[in-house]
């Protein structure tokens, strides 16, 4: 800092080692969401858009529930993105077998791949998080990752 109570830069200060671990995670976030936005904006896909298509390619019939907690996103703004994928192609619906008023949804064929254009965008977002580890670290990080996830959502 080149003067006294300036805001410390990503990094510097409490913004670095010495911060709180809630706030240096969600820095973190942040920087890799944005990191994500600027990889997939030519392709017009937002990161949370990329979250809803991964995991309809990757669990096919879904349901808009599932997707909000698996995606971490409010039912609202599911309902919004699912429908705007929709009308784009990338995504169908279909009533459920048993339970008609649930809605399980599927990729479409230029859906999946278009999840496979932004995949490759996002994998060379993930290498430069990579970069920042050692072989050894990266398990290490992984494992303490998701413990957090699990012991501070409730699930675990």
């Amino acid at each position: 800092m080149n003067r006294k109570g300036a805001i410390p830069g990503p990094g510097e200060g409490k913004r670095g080692a010495e911060g709180h671990l809630g706030y240096l995670m969600r820095q973190a976030h942040a920087a890799v969401r944005g990191a994500m936005e600027k990889a997939l904006a030519d392709l017009d896909v937002t990161p949370p858009q990329f979250a809803v298509l991964t995991m309809v390619v990757n669990y096919p019939g879904i349901s808009g529930a599932e997707l909000a907690r698996l995606t971490f996103l409010t039912p609202q703004t599911i309902n919004v993105i699912v429908r705007n994928l929709v009308r784009a192609e990338l995504v169908a619906k279909s009533a459920d077998a048993v339970h008609g008023r649930i809605l399980r949804l599927h990729a479409t064929d230029q859906g999946a791949a278009l999840l496979k254009r932004c995949r490759g965008r996002v994998m060379e977002v993930e290498e430069r998080l990579r970069e920042l580890l050692d072989r050894e670290e990266e398990p290490v990080v992984r494992r303490w990752l998701a413990a957090v996830g699990n012991k501070l959502s409730g699930e675990g």
